[in-house]
Protein backbone atom coordinates (compact mmCIF):
# COMPACT_ATOMS: atom_id res chain seq x y z
CA UNK A 1 0.00 0.00 0.00
CA UNK A 2 1.61 3.06 -1.10
CA UNK A 3 0.31 6.81 -0.25
CA UNK A 4 -1.44 8.50 -2.39
CA UNK A 5 -0.26 12.19 -3.63
CA UNK A 6 -2.68 13.13 -1.55
CA UNK A 7 -1.33 12.00 1.28
CA UNK A 8 2.10 13.20 0.73
CA UNK A 9 0.43 16.68 -0.02
CA UNK A 10 -0.87 16.90 3.38
CA UNK A 11 2.46 15.70 5.10
CA UNK A 12 4.53 18.04 3.31
CA UNK A 13 1.90 20.67 4.27
CA UNK A 14 2.28 19.79 7.95
CA UNK A 15 5.74 20.15 8.00
CA UNK A 16 6.06 23.00 6.78
CA UNK A 17 3.56 24.28 9.00
CA UNK A 18 4.95 22.89 12.29
CA UNK A 19 8.69 23.66 11.33
CA UNK A 20 8.65 26.88 8.57
CA UNK A 21 10.25 27.23 5.49
CA UNK A 22 13.57 28.37 7.41
CA UNK A 23 14.18 25.55 9.18
CA UNK A 24 13.51 22.78 6.62
CA UNK A 25 15.76 24.68 3.67
CA UNK A 26 18.52 25.10 6.88
CA UNK A 27 18.17 21.21 7.72
CA UNK A 28 18.53 19.84 3.96
CA UNK A 29 21.74 22.47 3.31
CA UNK A 30 23.59 21.14 6.53
CA UNK A 31 22.39 17.57 5.28
CA UNK A 32 24.13 18.76 1.62
CA UNK A 33 27.22 19.81 3.52
CA UNK A 34 27.62 16.48 5.67
CA UNK A 35 27.53 14.36 2.65
CA UNK A 36 30.09 16.52 0.46
CA UNK A 37 32.24 16.52 3.31
CA UNK A 38 31.79 13.15 3.43
CA UNK A 39 32.64 12.51 -0.18
CA UNK A 40 35.77 14.50 0.23
CA UNK A 41 36.92 12.68 2.87
CA UNK A 42 37.04 9.27 1.45
CA UNK A 43 38.47 10.76 -2.17
CA UNK A 44 41.19 12.63 0.02
CA UNK A 45 42.10 9.22 1.70
CA UNK A 46 44.97 7.44 0.72
CA UNK A 47 45.35 3.60 0.93
CA UNK A 48 47.08 2.00 3.65
CA UNK A 49 50.00 -0.11 2.61
CA UNK A 50 50.68 -2.76 5.29
CA UNK A 51 53.78 -4.77 5.69
CA UNK A 52 52.85 -8.48 5.24
CA UNK A 53 53.83 -9.85 8.82
CA UNK A 54 56.05 -13.20 9.52
CA UNK A 55 54.78 -15.22 11.87
CA UNK A 56 57.28 -17.85 12.92
CA UNK A 57 56.55 -20.86 13.99
CA UNK A 58 58.21 -22.87 16.98
CA UNK A 59 58.90 -26.26 17.81
CA UNK A 60 58.35 -28.01 20.76
CA UNK A 61 61.95 -28.25 21.93
CA UNK A 62 62.27 -24.35 21.19
CA UNK A 63 59.56 -23.44 23.86
CA UNK A 64 60.25 -25.97 26.29
CA UNK A 65 64.27 -24.45 25.96
CA UNK A 66 62.93 -20.55 26.42
CA UNK A 67 60.43 -22.30 29.48
CA UNK A 68 63.70 -23.51 31.21
CA UNK A 69 65.80 -20.44 30.05
CA UNK A 70 62.83 -18.02 32.10
CA UNK A 71 63.09 -20.57 34.97
CA UNK A 72 66.79 -20.39 35.24
CA UNK A 73 66.72 -16.36 35.14
CA UNK A 74 64.16 -16.03 37.79
CA UNK A 75 65.85 -18.76 40.34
Amino acid sequence: MSPSLIQIVIVVVLLILLFGRGKISGLMGDVAQGIKSFKKGIADEEPVKEDPKIIEQKSEKTVAEEKSDVSEKSE
